[in-house]
């Protein structure tokens, strides 16, 4: 069956020059994009509860744009005023460069990561006498504290944020040719808003092994996987998948 429509569960992309934007011109095709979850920060009462006490952390661990907000947001709320030598342990260039928004980064303390969290903690190991805060969701990836406890850190938990799932309502009578999902909260946000959901002739686009796994116990069948070697970005799986769909 030929594609026309694909319903993306994240936020539309702010830059012009996005692949998605690419794709829809190259390939003619209807590209909407709708957050099937979304983020809702907790309260500084909440923290309290958690026991976490700002002042107790030498260093930060930031997997997120998500985290990097939430902490700066729970410092202003609890009027703790983020020392100058704190130092910073990010994830990813993007990460770190988006600390920017809070700090001078030229004056701070910063230390970036590759891309995934293992090779971060790679860095992190060197530094031992820290004491390190980890500002996460509700929801984290079992090898984040897998790791840090490897390797032997002083660390605490943090929960700042929680992924909520998004009220699709309006989209109960509108139908896609492609669904695509970037986590399991996505998958299981189609199904707490769709109870009933039945895939039928949609065929489903999923990112990471995460997803993969949480689509097919839901009962899914995953036409589009990225990323492959071959296609290392979703678009790119999407591309590849359209062409020949819509040579047929």
């Amino acid at each position: 069956m030929k594609v026309k429509t694909i319903l993306v569960s994240q936020p539309a992309p702010k830059t012009e020059n996005s692949p998605y934007v690419e794709l829809m011109e190259k390939q003619k095709v209807k590209i909407d994009f709708v957050p099937f979850i979304h983020v809702e920060g907790v309260s500084a009462k909440d923290v309290r509860v958690q026991k976490i006490d700002l002042n107790n952390y030498t260093a930060i661990i930031l997997t997120s744009r998500n985290a990097v907000d939430h902490f700066f947001r729970i410092a202003e709320e609890m009027r703790f005023t983020v020392p100058d030598d704190m130092k910073y342990f990010c994830q990813s260039e993007a990460v770190a460069f988006y600390l920017q928004k809070y700090v001078v980064y030229r004056k701070r303390k910063i230390y970036v990561g590759k891309r995934t969290f293992p090779e971060l903690a790679k860095i992190i190991k060197k530094y031992k006498e820290e004491k390190f805060l980890l500002p996460s969701s509700d929801k984290l990836k079992e090898i984040i504290p897998q790791v840090l406890n490897e390797i032997n850190v002083n660390w605490d938990r943090a929960i700042l944020f929680k992924t909520v799932v998004s009220d699709l309502s309006n989209l109960e009578d509108v139908f896609y040719d492609i669904l695509v999902f970037f986590s399991p909260s996505g998958i299981d946000s189609l199904f707490k808003n769709f109870p009933d959901f039945q895939q039928k002739n949609t065929r489903i686009a999923v990112f990471g092994n995460s997803t993969v796994k949480a689509a097919t116990d839901a009962g899914l069948k995953c036409s589009i996987q990225a990323p492959t070697p071959e296609t290392p970005s979703m678009t790119m799986a999407l591309e590849k998948y359209i062409i020949k769909a819509n040579k047929r």
